[in-house]
């Protein structure tokens, strides 16, 4: 009995102890699942910024449509944090335009972002920030914890806690409604301008009076519900993520001070001006995205002294240079400028603003390079109050390529009031669509940003720099024989000497080659062999005499082969040949293969020269090509007469 009852405790303890381990493990299994919740990927929206999220790597869910311009990427591969998230990823290639999860980890800051065009988006370049970011497939890491909601940095304030953080990226709606909180660094620029924004009311749009006649209640009514509507939408954008107008946050200035500044896009150097409506007719407001448009460009362009550099003048009444070319070295340097700019007010005088252009700004003190194109892009809202075409023509002749954009152009029932109708096709330099370009709306303005920035620094096709006197490769072909002598081949030097001088010379501009021949040919010097107007000069007058017989034919093929045949493919092609005799050898084939190769040739005779030969040697018609002079001493006097002969026919090729 003893025995049974001990042998039955012992099976108690032994299944209580059994019931406890198993209770013990399973409460430790329910532990471990109540540890691992499922994990959600967070969603976020297009605008958001990198350098607003705290965490270090993270995955994220982005909706559709990121590749709009509105959501600003910087940088290519690696992105300063002050891109859109989302925008990066569809640069990258990792997230298609219809959303999707993507793998983000943050990594140290640059000294320099390149802009790059990928996958629809236009990446911008941006010089030193404190942060970066790389994007990459959804595909999580094994043994890394990812969270699922994003840390956001909040603003500081003298209420924030050390440390405090929020949940939410909010920005306001609809402008002028009840505004959520939006997440701005108190005293950046970005805050500065959300707080200068007054919300739109019926008389709040384009109030001061415009100096255009108008109908009664289309212009000013009318058209103004529309503007305000667009404004609306316009302003939304503006008091949201991207309300900074391009500039940097004043926070991160400090970081991008000590770092040297970009040297520039060596493929887009042009010196650029803009020439920008103040008139009272644009309104305040629309006057705000004209400058957020030039601060958009000017971000685009990557500007610097090795790149392109960038002025800007501002017209009313009259003309005012708001800053010139060498001003401002960079791009945020500009983009502060611009910010500073104030409304000037008046008509809308563009004939005016272009000579204003043409006499004052592109000069050697306003920092006018020379080797770099000219540039004008006008911007014109509605129409002009005065004329442009005579203003415009001089512009182009001195070698200046105007672009013309008019937003919100004159309608149908408004076209009796424009002063010179079809004012930009008068005013650019070819009708072909690429300087011309017409916005339909001042809030669609910044669609403009990429095709205007592609057209200014395609410089193989600006070729309305391209004037008369810097653009051709001009071969003289000198008589050195017998019969001209010692002090007239002086005399001839001379003449060859006042010609060179009237043209712009460089290694990009006209070029000056050099044959002398009697029965033999001599190279003087090539077109590649000087690149400045005085070395030039000085190897015409170190020509020394030579003396010989006369075979001018002969002298025209050596010509071809020795100095034309390495002339650029993009120069006019000039050969001035100058003689004293009949040839003794055959000219008209010689003088066909030059017109065959596009060779305009001028024929120069003199004294004992044959003026049947000069006619065939000489480009047709004979009369605009060939010279004759009875005297060595008067050859100078035609100097002018062939210089306007090469610019008339310059300038008569037809502009389209």
């Amino acid at each position: 009995m003893g025995i049974a009852v001990l042998t039955m405790k012992a099976s108690v303890t032994e299944l209580f102890l059994v019931l406890l381990v198993t209770g013990i493990y399973s409460n430790e299994e329910i532990t471990k699942k109540s540890k691992r919740p499922k994990f959600t990927v967070p969603q976020i929206s297009c605008d958001v910024k990198a350098g607003k999220i705290i965490d270090l790597e993270f995955l994220v869910a982005c909706p559709a449509g990121c590749q709009e311009p509105s959501y600003h990427v910087y940088g290519s591969g690696v992105y300063a944090s002050y891109s859109s998230v989302c925008g990066a990823a569809v640069h990258r290639g990792v997230l298609g335009t219809s959303g999707g999860t993507i793998l983000v980890r943050k990594v140290a800051g640059k000294s320099r972002y390149k802009g790059s065009y990928a996958n629809g988006v236009q990446s911008l370049s941006l010089p030193r920030w404190r942060e970066s970011f790389i994007v990459s497939e959804g595909k999580p890491q094994k043994d890394v914890i990812y969270p699922s909601a994003l840390t956001y940095s909040s603003s500081k304030s003298p209420d924030a806690k050390a440390g405090e953080t929020t949940k939410a990226y909010q920005k306001p709606s609809v402008l002028g409604a009840t505004a959520q909180p939006v997440t701005l660094p108190r005293g950046s620029v970005a805050e500065a301008t959300y707080s200068a924004l007054p919300r739109p009311s019926p008389s709040a749009v384009s109030t001061a009076g415009s100096p255009r006649p108008q109908p009664v209640g289309h212009r000013s009514q009318e058209m103004g519900t529309q503007r305000q509507d667009s404004l609306g939408s316009a302003f939304q954008k503006l008091a949201g993520a991207d309300v900074s107008l391009g500039f940097v946050p004043k926070e991160e200035l400090s970081t991008q001070s000590s770092e040297p500044a970009s040297q520039g896009d060596p493929n887009c150097k042009v010196d650029l001006s803009f020439l920008i409506d103040g008139s009272s007719s644009i309104g305040k407001r629309r006057f705000q995205i004209q400058k957020q448009f030039l601060a958009d460009v000017a971000q685009a362009l990557d500007i610097g002294p090795a790149g392109p550099l960038m002025g800007v003048v501002q017209y009313g009444d009259s003309p005012a240079t708001q800053f010139n070319l060498k001003m401002h070295m960079n791009s945020r340097e500009v983009k502060m400028a611009i910010e500073k700019i104030t409304q000037r007010g008046g008509q809308s005088n563009v004939g005016r603003a272009i000579s204003f252009l043409n006499k004052s700004f592109f000069s050697k003190t306003n920092g006018n390079r020379g080797g770099a194109p000219n540039v004008a892009v006008v911007m014109v809202d509605g129409w002009p109050t005065d004329t442009v075409e005579e203003a415009a023509r001089l512009a182009r002749e001195s070698g200046i390529n105007i672009f013309f954009i008019t937003i919100e152009g004159a309608v149908e029932s408004e076209k009796h009031y424009v002063m010179e109708p079809n004012f930009a096709n008068k005013a650019v330099c070819r009708t072909n669509g690429f300087y011309a370009l017409n916005v339909q709306s001042w809030f669609i303005l910044h669609k403009t940003v990429q095709p205007l920035v592609k057209r200014v620094c395609d410089t193989d096709r600006l070729a309305c720099s391209k004037t008369c006197l810097n653009s051709a490769d001009i071969g003289f072909v000198i008589d050195g024989s017998s019969s001209v002598g010692t002090g007239n081949f002086r005399t001839v030097l001379q003449f060859v000497a006042n010609l060179s001088k009237e043209f712009e010379i460089s290694d990009t501009d006209t070029r000056i080659g050099a044959v002398q021949y009697t029965y033999e040919q001599r190279l003087e010097f090539g077109f590649e062999k000087y690149s400045t107007k005085s070395d030039v000069l000085n190897a015409i007058k170190r020509v020394g005499y030579w003396s010989g017989g006369t075979s001018t034919g002969a002298a025209i093929n050596f010509a071809l082969e020795q100095l034309f045949k390495k002339s650029k493919p993009n120069k006019r092609k000039l050969m001035i040949l100058i003689t004293d005799g009949r040839s003794y050898d055959d000219i008209r084939i010689p003088a066909m293969a030059a017109h065959q190769k596009g060779v305009i040739t001028y024929a120069i005779g003199i004294v004992w020269a044959a003026p049947d030969e000069l006619d065939v040697i000489a480009t047709h018609p004979a009369r605009d090509h060939s010279f004759f002079v009875d005297e060595f001493d008067n050859l100078y006097k035609f100097v002018p007469t062939i210089i306007q002969n090469i610019c008339t026919e310059f300038n008569s090729q037809p502009r389209n």
